[in-house]
């Protein structure tokens, strides 16, 4: 029996942010673009390397040629223990330099191809305000939310039958259930955290529709959000054994110019025995070192009318 432990909230020290920015491209890494903030280099998830952009185009054209494990029912079997790839610290899903607990990446935004989140002008400037006086809700325990439940830290696991994929976060209970029984989704005037999500197969990728999301938890730690109108559509496609590409494009209309899409990545644990044991937290404590210096909760935003 083997467990293993991220401790993704833990407090980090400057030793990290030193050695961050010391680190030297070794075998397989990719060396960073001139220009860009310092960040540690990219290393490789399944041959292709996890810098967003490159692994995006280099995993889906593996997954042309590649047959995925399949379930009884002759579906792609995703069903085990998966940790993310691609996604680093998760500070910020645009791009940015190394810092504390983060080695700095490229933005994970694919779409646009300049890699900046549409934000209608009244919401880049909440983004700023949120992240200056504001808890990242992940902080006090919330839910994650779709689709930054998809890219968190630790190691999750997927269950899966004919009619359900079940995702199991490591941390804070988090789980979300994907019907793929045709059911449709439930009431536009219940709203949830995770959300609605209706799931079906297209060939070997799995496409997931995500709705009635509450709109109170952000992307990352920087204060990129969305509203209560938010629409996502997940693609999760397997292209080697132990390696998911995951894709999600997300529309809302109240907060954006237009729909856009961010990529990451599932890298499989196959650790023999391993078992997912719970990072206990419950919503609304505290672990975070910005605790004291008065920052507010976010109970989500409202858009100007």
């Amino acid at each position: 029996m083997r467990h293993q432990s991220f401790g993704w909230l833990m407090p980090m020290t400057l030793v990290i942010t030193l050695v961050s920015l010391l680190w030297i491209p070794a075998a397989g890494q990719i060396p960073q673009r001139p220009g860009s903030p310092p960040m540690a280099p990219y290393g490789q998830l399944a041959g292709c390397s996890e810098e967003p952009a490159q692994f995006h185009r280099c995993a889906l054209a593996k997954a042309k040629g590649f047959d995925p494990p399949r379930t009884p029912d002759g579906k792609p079997d995703f069903r085990g223990f998966w940790g993310r790839g691609v996604a680093r610290g998760t500070d910020d899903i645009e791009e940015h330099g190394s810092g504390l607990g983060d080695s700095g990446g490229y933005s994970q935004v694919v779409d646009p191809a300049d890699g900046k989140i549409p934000y209608q002008t009244w919401a880049a400037a909440k983004r700023r305000d949120f992240f200056a006086n504001y808890h990242d809700p992940a902080n006090i325990c919330a839910q994650p939310g779709v689709p930054r439940q998809a890219y968190t830290a630790g190691v999750n696991q997927i269950l899966q039958t004919p009619d359900s994929l079940i995702y199991l976060n490591e941390y804070a209970h988090a789980y979300r259930v994907i019907r793929l029984d045709g059911r449709p989704h439930i009431s536009p005037n219940i709203r949830l955290v995770m959300g609605s999500s209706r799931g079906h197969w297209v060939g070997k990728t799995l496409i997931v529709d995500v709705t009635n999301q509450i709109g109170k938890t952000w992307f990352d730690h920087a204060g990129n959000f969305f509203s209560d109108a938010v629409h996502v559509v997940e693609r999760w496609t397997m292209f080697d054994a132990n390696a998911i590409h995951y894709e999600a494009t997300i529309d809302d209309p109240k907060v954006y110019t237009r729909p856009w899409t961010i990529v990451s990545g599932l890298r499989r644990n196959t650790d023999a025995g391993y078992e997912l044991w719970e990072s206990a937290c419950h919503e609304g404590s505290i672990n975070s070192s910005r605790t004291e210096i008065g920052l507010k909760y976010y109970f989500g935003v409202v858009p100007p009318k």
